[in-house]
Parts: C-alpha cells; sequence; structure tokens
C-alpha cells in the first residue's frame, strides 16, 4: 500500500476543508477524486503532496510521515498542478533538463529521460521551441514530461486537462492511459465524468468534506443510478403538468429538470412504452445508459458551489 489514511482532517481557522476522511492506494492503481468546488479535492491533494500538512487524523505515504519526511517524500512523487508553471523563457528542453537537476539527476541521466519522454508525448519536434507560444495541450503535456523526469512512485494530478479543447483533451487522456498501462501509479482530480470513467479504477466522490461514496465506476453506476435513462422534453407549457402525470410511471427514480424530465429505469424503452400509455408524447426522448455525472448530480446535487 502506497498511501493510507485514516481519519484525515484539514481546517484552516474556523473551517474545516477536509472531514475526517479513509482512503487507500495501492501500486499500479488509478485512483480519481471527484467532487464540486470546495468539496475537499485539492485540499486532500496538497496533504498528499507534502505541501500542506494534515490538522488531523493519520496519513502515511510509500511508509513515511509527511510531516517529518516531507523533503523525502516529495522527491518520489510527480506532481502536475491544475496550472502549468513552465519556464515560458526557456526552451521545452531546457524545462525538462533544470527540473531534473532540482532532483540531482546527472545531465546524461536527464538527456535520455528528455530525449525519452519527449517522445512519449509528442514533442520531440518542439524541444528546441521557447515554451511561451505553445499551445495549452502542449504546455499540458510538457508538463506531465516534467513531472515524470524523476520517474516518480506516484503521480498526482490536479484537474489535468482543464482548459484544453477536445482533441487536445484526448491526446493527454492517451497519454495518461500510456501510464497506467505500464504500471504508474496515479492519482488525480478531475470535473470530467469522461476522464474518470475511463482513466480510473477506483473513484472517491467528495462532498463537503467527506466520502460520499467510494468505488470503481462500474461499482458506483450500478449502486447510485439505474441501468438507463430516459430523458423526456415537453413544450414548455406542458411540462409541469407532465411531469405530474409521470410521477405515477413504475421507475427507480424520476427528476423534474427546467427543460426536461429524467427517468431512471432498468429499460428506458419500457418505461417510454409506459409515458405514451398515459397519453403523453414529449417532443423529444431518448434512452441512454447510466454514466458517472448521473451518479456524481445525485451525490452531490445540481446547485452550483462556489
Amino acid at each position: 500500500m502506497l498511501i493510507r489514511a485514516r481519519g484525515l482532517v484539514k481546517r484552516f481557522g474556523d473551517f474545516t476543508a477536509v472531514d475526517g476522511i479513509d482512503f487507500d492506494l495501492h501500486r499500479g492503481e488509478v485512483l480519481g477524486f471527484l467532487g464540486p468546488n470546495g468539496a475537499g479535492k485539492s485540499s486532500t491533494m496538497r496533504m498528499i503532496g507534502c505541501v500542506s500538512p494534515p490538522s488531523g487524523g493519520e496519513l502515511s505515504i510509500l511508509g513515511l510521515d509527511p510531516v517529518r519526511d516531507g523533503p523525502a517524500i516529495r522527491a518520489r512523487l510527480g506532481v502536475v498542478p491544475q496550472e502549468d508553471t513552465l519556464d515560458v523563457e526557456l526552451t521545452v528542453w531546457e524545462n525538462l533538463l533544470i527540473y531534473g537537476r532540482y532532483f540531482g539527476l546527472r545531465r546524461d541521466v536527464i538527456s535520455e529521460r528528455a530525449t525519452r519522454l519527449l517522445e512519449f508525448v509528442q514533442l520531440s519536434d518542439r524541444a528546441s521551441d521557447q515554451v511561451e507560444p505553445l499551445s495549452g495541450g502542449m504546455k499540458r503535456r510538457l508538463t506531465i514530461a516534467r513531472s515524470l523526469i524523476s520517474e516518480p512512485e506516484i503521480l498526482l494530478l490536479d484537474e489535468p486537462t482543464t482548459g484544453l479543447d477536445p482533441q487536445a483533451r484526448h491526446i493527454v487522456w492517451d497519454r495518461l492511459y500510456r501510464l497506467k498501462r505500464d504500471g504508474v501509479t496515479l492519482i488525480l482530480t478531475t470535473h470530467y465524468m469522461d476522464e474518470a470513467e475511463q482513466l480510473c479504477d477506483r473513484l472517491v466522490v467528495m462532498h463537503g468534506g467527506k466520502i460520499a461514496a467510494e468505488g470503481s465506476p462500474r461499482e458506483l453506476i450500478s449502486t447510485y443510478s439505474s441501468p438507463e435513462v430516459l430523458e423526456l422534453r415537453f413544450k414548455p407549457d406542458e411540462h409541469e403538468q407532465a411531469a405530474e402525470k409521470l410521477a405515477h410511471v413504475a421507475v427507480d427514480r424520476m427528476e423534474v429538470l427546467a427543460d426536461r424530465i429524467l427517468l431512471y429505469s432498468g429499460d428506458g424503452d419500457q418505461a417510454l412504452a409506459a409515458v405514451r400509455a398515459l397519453c403523453l408524447e414529449p417532443v423529444t426522448s431518448l434512452v441512454r445508459r447510466s454514466t458517472l455525472e448521473d451518479v456524481f448530480l445525485r451525490l452531490t446535487g445540481r446547485r452550483l458551489e462556489d
């Protein structure tokens, strides 16, 4: 076990950001933290990264105490922060060289690793370019390469694809999936449910500083949602009346939103037949499988958090 947390707490004055959580991280695993803003994800990541000491509870990282052994732990971690911290006035290659020197690596070792990592993140042809004009996706990939220069035992990624366009996101996902396939241990936070579902072996859903749920993506969907969801849209003047009638349809759960009605069911087509049996004809209907987003919104709510 690489990380063990029991009753972990982080307070800032009278505010409790992380309120007594338990979790483990095993070698070769990809663990994801999900939650709305203010849920405690970033505070948890900062404690794992040994840049913010716990206020209470137990935390062991690589068998060491993060308060007493912070520098030794940080030397064995790779970190991809939410905001890129590259030196934009240096070249791509120089960013890797200088970062490698922070770990006391020999120049020839850095050179060999940098060559391999730039090929891995598809930036070999930009090695001599300055960082400033690179696209956001390229900078993100360079940050990932930089985090791997020390060959860390655990890689921490805080919102690794935030702000990237869909194409750049998928390229980063591909690189992270390759790391996962090669047995690299990853911890990530993300707001993208499809990212979490694709990359993570296990997820911790946080809300209000506590753990609301934990399990594999498949386990969470099975436990907190139904196999299928029927999305119905009615004319605005029919929406409220339709919702009242649909309350009598035999489904697992119904959710009424401003623009549509969601029916959670084991069989979406059967649910749609039941809707039509009530002489209701939606403007549009869609049967889809349940996703992590359905789970996330059920556990944390749809209200926007500050």
